[in-house]
């Protein structure tokens, strides 16, 4: 997928806007965060009819029974990783690729998983249009990690999940930290784990909703 520069460039006022409205003013101080969320075009991850929506303050459907999450949502989750550029980052949960570009912006690599094949090939044709080139994909179920590329500095879960699965906790490094959404399939609290040695320091950020994490050691798929 090819982008030009002026696809690239378009909306910039736009994310100028969101950044002032949306996130100073909440609580999003980190800079680096916000430099990234003024440089991806956040539209671009979105489906076309809704473009007009990308930068509001709202999730928004992306097909497949996923959503993009809201801005403020992701500038939040990305501020609790404490990014200074050289980690490597696992995601779990791909999804629009959004939230991807923006961790692909801050860090060395990303290592990143979703479940569903159609929205993982279309997502990693997008990025490589985009023109990253630090990020490596696998579709696969996120529940399991990614066991032989660990361990990471950092691991963010873009759904959510009853527990962390034990095997994402086993696949962070020493000191590295994790962020994800636990609780029930309707509401849960964003949750940042650091990891020292054998223990595992867990603090609440606030509540939050996601989609479900679907797999082997999170929610069942429903029928």
């Amino acid at each position: 997928m090819e982008l030009t520069e002026q696809a690239i460039q378009a909306n910039a006022g736009q994310r100028r806007k969101m950044i002032e409205e949306q996130l100073l003013g909440r609580g999003i101080k980190d800079l680096a965060v916000m430099e990234a969320m003024s440089r991806v075009p956040r539209h671009l991850f979105v489906n076309t009819s809704l473009q007009h929506r990308a930068y509001g303050d709202c999730p928004l459907p992306i097909g497949e029974n996923q959503t993009i999450s809201q801005p403020y949502i992701v500038a939040l989750m990305t501020q609790a990783l404490q990014l200074k550029g050289e980690e490597r980052i696992l995601e779990i949960g791909t999804g629009s690729g959004y939230q991807t570009a923006i961790l692909a912006e801050l860090a060395s690599q990303v290592f990143t998983i979703e479940r569903i094949k159609p929205l993982a090939k279309k997502t990693k044709g997008l990025l490589e249009g985009l023109g990253y080139e630090n990020i490596v994909y696998k579709a696969f179920d996120g529940t399991y990690g990614w066991r032989d590329q660990s361990p990471f500095d950092v691991i963010l879960i873009s759904a959510s999940t009853p527990e962390v699965p034990a095997a994402l906790i086993e696949q962070l490094a020493d000191k590295g930290r994790l962020v994800a959404p636990v609780g029930g399939r309707e509401t849960q609290d964003l949750v940042v784990i650091t990891k020292h040695g054998d223990r595992v320091i867990k603090r609440k950020m606030g509540s939050c909703r996601f989609v479900p994490l679907i797999g082997k050691f999170a929610w069942p798929e429903e029928e």
